[in-house]
């Protein structure tokens, strides 16, 4: 085994400070890192698709045996501890069922800034613009990581991507999507457009239904929030597109709605 994990009976022990209280510190922010959990997960994390790099791995000593492919293939320099279940629960700062935990460095700005470089025609973009819901987002990032999309662009409103319970519902795509944070929406459709790429609003006052529409470039999928949804101002600087609904609704869930369009726009059959 290359990397013999490191033993911890202290729960307070320094060596394993940033996995110390989760949840309190899912709420303070980790200053560019984060805590990804759970075995799927982590191994996305240590994979060779990750954008992130790991930092350190945290397992139960019952789980060692059942992940000594990954112990042994996690990186060089970064560290490997192990700690009987009781002490774990103590350093997460509750029962934590799943026994294993890493902590991992988020993307350099070079290779977000790689998100609408070189744009290819049959490219796919999503947009999210005031997502605060990490169910939501870290649905959005699954959804875009499986039909293909080129990146996930997200505005100054959005939350966290990087959040524990995001990552976990993304099932690690966000670690290993392309994507920007932290703009306006506004620079973001500007450098969508000066790109060539055509920006679908999202809207349920749309009269061009997304079944309807058939993409002849690249496309981005503008997401609002589902109450207040998209400004008008914003619409107005896309193509509106609506899904259209029975039964008293007009909208779906934000995740949903990425479902249903990036299916239809990464379909062979209905582009060209």
């Amino acid at each position: 085994m290359q990397n013999h994990p490191i033993s911890i009976t202290d729960p307070d022990d320094p060596r394993i400070a940033p996995f110390r209280d989760i949840r309190e510190r899912d709420l303070t922010g980790r200053q560019g890192l984060f805590i990804a959990e759970g075995e799927v997960v982590v191994r996305v994390l240590a994979s060779s698709a990750s954008l992130c790099r790991p930092q350190a791995l945290l397992v139960a000593d019952k789980r060692i045996g059942a992940l000594a492919d990954l112990i042994a293939a996690w990186p060089d320099g970064a560290a490997v501890y192990c700690a009987s279940q009781p002490v774990l629960d103590r350093i997460a700062g509750f029962p934590l069922h799943r026994g294993i935990l890493a902590l991992g460095e988020k993307p350099e700005g070079g290779q977000r800034a790689a998100a609408i470089s070189r744009v290819a025609s049959d490219d796919v973009f999503v947009v999210a613009a005031g997502i605060g819901n990490h169910d939501n987002m870290g649905g959005l990032f699954r959804n875009a990581a499986a039909f293909g999309a080129r990146a996930v662009l997200l505005d100054d409103r959005c939350c966290d991507p990087f959040y524990r319970k995001a990552i976990r519902v993304s099932v690690g795509a966000v670690l290993r999507t392309l994507m920007t944070a932290g703009e306006p929406l506004e620079a973001i459709l500007d450098r969508l457009h000066a790109a060539g790429v055509e920006v679908l609003a999202f809207t349920p006052s749309a009269r061009e239904t997304l079944a309807g529409f058939r993409r002849r470039g690249p496309v981005a999928v503008l997401l609002g929030t589902e109450g207040p949804g998209l400004p008008t101002s914003v619409i107005a600087r896309c193509r509106p597109v609506g899904i259209p609904m029975k039964g008293g609704f007009d909208s779906l869930n934000v995740a949903a709605t990425s479902a249903v369009a990036l299916h239809h726009l990464t379909s062979p059959a209905l582009s060209g």
